[in-house]
């Protein structure tokens, strides 16, 4: 039996977690106001694609950016997938300077990886009452792409984008669809289909769209100054001061070409960019709506 003091006590600690809540809700309010109706971009590949309850965070983070008012474009990769397919098929693999080499046989067991990764996200965001729409970057002439090379070598069919056209992704959103977008693209030249690297597609969409935010889901924390010390987290920079850590030798590894897209976006029209550790739950609401933040974020210098 609950004593009448221990009763008293119990519904304080209710209320205090409830004055908690609403203090949140509080908080979110002016970022709520000044991104409604804004275009975002998310990224969403690492960790938080593999993982079954991270992915439905996920999931669950793009429905309430919707309900408030927010305007979500996904693109998605699927590189650890294709990976495992290869391998699960006794096909090789070949790299030029990190990058995959794709001949025909292994682009086709990417766009198969990828068309599913893509219905399967479409099959969740459904499950949660979103209405979205799974397409690539051959829909509609989204994304036009060039031969990309590594150090002047053949790499195969991998594509850097070269034109854009963004008219199948407004369509969708003016019609109320959130579109997920698979990095596949068409040859300018030849018409052929083309890998592109999810990184360097999302930052094609978001340029294109003149999106407020471009968000990628990583399987680190953010920009360091030092990777083996986790206080050296930078939370905010202007991207003269992320141009710095470029030519300075500071980053390096997979963050190099991350942050050197970044910097191409926001030079190309793009207000803010994020780098969020995919693998904390609900690392989007986090970093959109909370005052302190929890990954690393990029402005221009005008924009406090």
């Amino acid at each position: 039996m609950i004593r009448r003091e221990d009763e008293k006590m119990v519904k304080n600690d209710d209320i205090e977690e409830v004055k908690r809540k609403a203090q949140t809700l509080i908080e979110a309010l002016p970022y709520i106001k000044k991104f409604n109706g804004k275009k975002i971009v998310v990224k969403y590949g690492g960790s938080a694609m593999l993982d079954e309850n991270l992915k439905f965070n996920v999931i669950q983070d793009v429905a309430l950016l919707k309900l408030v008012g927010l305007r979500p474009v996904i693109v998605h990769g699927g590189g650890k997938e294709i990976s495992k397919w290869i391998d699960r098929l006794g096909m090789e693999t070949h790299f030029q300077n990190g990058l995959r080499v794709t001949d025909e046989p292994t682009l086709e067991v990417a766009e198969m990886v990828l068309n599913n990764v893509n219905r399967s996200l479409v099959g969740l965001m459904s499950k949660v009452g979103l209405n979205a729409v799974g397409i690539s970057g051959k829909d509609a002439g989204l994304l036009k792409v060039q031969k990309k090379f590594s150090d002047g070598k053949d790499i195969g069919y991998v594509g850097e984008v070269v034109e854009t056209d963004s008219s199948v992704i407004d369509s969708l959103l003016d019609a109320d669809f959130i579109p997920v977008i698979a990095p596949i693209g068409m040859g300018i030249e030849d018409d052929h289909d083309y890998n592109i690297n999810a990184d360097d597609c999302a930052c094609a969409v978001a340029t294109s769209i003149n999106a407020e935010k471009l968000v990628f889901l990583t399987d680190i924390e953010g920009v360091f100054t030092d990777p083996m010390d986790k206080k050296t987290l930078i939370s905010e920079m202007t991207v003269e001061e992320a141009q710095e850590l470029i030519d300075d030798g500071v980053v390096g590894g997979g963050m190099l070409p991350k942050l050197q897209n970044c910097i191409d976006a926001m030079n190309n029209g793009v207000s803010r960019v994020h780098i969020l550790d995919g693998r904390l739950e609900h690392c989007l609401l986090l970093e959109f709506y909370t005052d302190t933040g929890i990954g690393t974020a990029i402005r221009k210098a005008n924009d406090a």
